[in-house]
């Protein structure tokens, strides 16, 4: 049985095709379009995979969509009725949207696709909870859901039996922990719905001194983590930023301006919100052990994304364990859509817990080559061991590689698959990769991969962390690793078990063994502003428009000191992958 899951239309469009409840491919639309959370109908996601799966369109049994539309429409209309007359220049840019898309996703969806089966929508927070607890170890958990907003909830609460998934508590708009942090976000110069990651890593650089000014006045938060939200110092209900002026005199000064220098004061705002949602989360998190009595805890939406609350989280609430799977945010509600038809709708058995997050495409050593050739690169090609050891030999000799190597990860996180590594050992290295390599702000931190096995090791932290979706900190007496410790003294970390990606493993457990130290930097093989590289030709394009030194894709090893200019005219393209 063939089940495709969609999710698109508000951020990060993505599609996930399973075979008999497996997944067989899965993939964001922003990886193929080159646009950074592309949120259109993910037309080239399902033609990857469907293609990776072998099928076509009308081998597909039913198509899920992760939300329902309508009811999200319901909420949108009367947020604007109950703040009218504000509001009315946002009404007039996104009602002939939903009255010309959104409003007949079916018809879209059925156009799009070519599709004349059946089709089912789900709640959204159903979705994410179906997201991760279908695809965890655990037969029973409690479950939580936090993101912006869905149709009206931003909050869920519940518990997951076999293939039962029940939501028991929610908190609805306006009153959202996802959309405060954004709003913060945006206040501190950053994008939101894409540079809350950067709030999170400009936190540890301040103190906490807004605290109290935040619960005291823009958020109420009993003990048990449900809360609500001051909307007087807000405007996401009606107009086109996310706070108004009441905001702005609160905290003392205007929104800083995006890419000007920031401040002291936005450091200690960017601790305190942050200080905030960790309190809110682990309260929430405690309060559900206690209701429950579930040893394990599943989480899923964009705010679990937020790997320094989640660490929280594992020491202080309460269970034994948690499960994230990696695309826990919009994306991932495609793959839970999906599962929730197959499972839960269907009744199928589960499948046990799925190795993530590899379900994107790769590329034999023939296409690799065909696109090299295109461009003209002078490559070596290398054996499986003269791959291992050439890519540890030259990060331990203070080199940038990027790592283009089989399936592409799901979600937002490289993780072993398209990546930028380097040496962790020297401070300096994290300038030159932030400036010189992602061009991106000097304060963002690294994330150190480490071998599975020597995790405790390095970090405060007795398990595994295999998504990058936990944040420890680093040993005392481990300083050796400078440019993947955080200026708390803190890292996000990806462990890796040879099972995992036995390739990308080689090359740590070979790092590790010429060094004395089995952990090496690991960020996304991009630069700012730009999708994750999916196919060959993004990423040699990536490759020689910035610093990097080497390149290894696939079997094909290139130095940058011997690759000929890029060419200037498109003549090239008609050999590549993608457009």
């Amino acid at each position: 049985m063939n089940i495709l899951g969609i999710s698109c239309f508000y951020h990060d469009s993505a599609a996930c095709l399973l075979r008999d409840g497996k997944i067989t491919a899965a993939a964001s639309e922003e990886r193929f379009t080159r646009i950074k959370h592309d949120f259109g109908f993910p037309k080239r996601a399902v033609d990857y995979v469907l293609r990776e799966g072998g099928i076509t369109i009308d081998q597909v049994d039913a198509v899920g969509f992760y939300d329902k539309p309508f009811v999200k429409f319901e909420r949108i209309l009367q947020t604007y009725l109950a703040v009218a007359p504000r509001g009315i220049s946002s009404f007039i840019k996104a009602i002939p949207l939903w009255i010309k898309e959104k409003l007949w996703m079916r018809e879209i969806i059925r156009k799009e696709l070519g599709y004349k089966g059946e089709l089912l929508f789900s709640d959204h927070h159903l979705s994410h909870a179906a997201s991760t607890f279908l695809m965890s170890p655990y037969d029973e958990a409690a479950i939580l859901t936090v993101d912006g907003v869905g149709e009206w909830t931003t909050t869920a609460k519940g518990i997951g039996k076999g293939n039962d998934i029940q939501l028991t508590h929610e908190i609805k708009f306006p009153h959202s922990l996802g959309l405060i942090y954004s709003a913060f976000t945006g206040y501190v110069g950053f994008k939101v719905n894409s540079g809350e990651y950067k709030l999170m890593g400009l936190a540890p650089y301040g103190e906490p001194t807004f605290y109290d000014t935040i619960m005291n006045e823009l958020i109420e938060v009993k003990e048990d983590g449900s809360f609500r939200l001051n909307m007087r110092y807000f405007s996401y209900t009606y107009g086109l930023e996310m706070v108004n002026t009441k905001f702005e005199k609160l905290f003392g000064v205007p929104a800083r301006e995006p890419e000007s220098k920031p401040e002291k004061i936005h450091f200690d705002i960017a601790r305190s919100i942050q200080q905030v949602t960790d309190e809110v989360m682990l309260r929430l998190a405690r309060s559900l052990r206690k209701e429950t009595g579930q040893k394990y805890l599943c989480l899923a939406g964009g705010v679990a994304l937020n790997c320094v609350a989640n660490g929280l989280i594992l020491r202080e609430s309460g269970f034994e364990d948690l499960y994230i799977q990696p695309a826990a945010g919009d994306a991932g509600g495609a793959l839970g859509v999906a599962k929730l038809l197959y499972h839960t709708m269907m009744g199928h058995p589960r499948n046990g817990a799925e190795k993530m997050p590899y379900f994107g495409p790769s590329y034999s050593d023939a296409e690799i080559k065909r696109v090299l050739d295109a461009f003209g690169a002078v490559y070596h090609r290398l054996d499986r061991d003269q791959i291992v050891n050439k890519t540890a030999e030259l990060i331990a000799d203070q080199n940038v590689v990027g790592w283009f190597q089989g399936r592409m990860e799901f979600g937002p996180r490289a993780l072993g698959s398209r990546s930028i590594l380097a040496d962790p050992r020297k401070p300096e290295m994290r300038d030159t990769v932030n400036l010189k390599i992602k061009f991106r702000e000097s304060f963002r931190p690294f994330a150190p991969t480490v071998l599975a096995e020597h995790v405790s090791d390095w970090f405060e932290i007795d398990r595994e962390s295999p998504y990058m979706l936990l944040v420890a900190q680093v040993r005392k007496e481990r300083q050796t690793i400078p440019a993947v410790t955080h200026v708390d003294g803190s890292a996000r970390i990806q462990t890796i078990a040879r099972d995992d990606n036995p390739l990308y493993y080689d090359v740590i457990k070979a790092f590790g063994d010429r060094t004395g130290v089995p952990v090496i930097i690991n960020t996304s093989f991009n630069v700012r502003g730009e999708p994750i590289v999916c196919s060959p030709d993004h990423a040699y394009l990536c490759f020689m428009r910035t610093n990097m030194d080497h390149l290894i894709a696939g079997p094909f090893w290139m130095d940058k000191q011997e690759q000929p200019p890029l060419k200037d005219d498109a003549d090239w393209r008609k050999h590549l992958i993608l457009d």
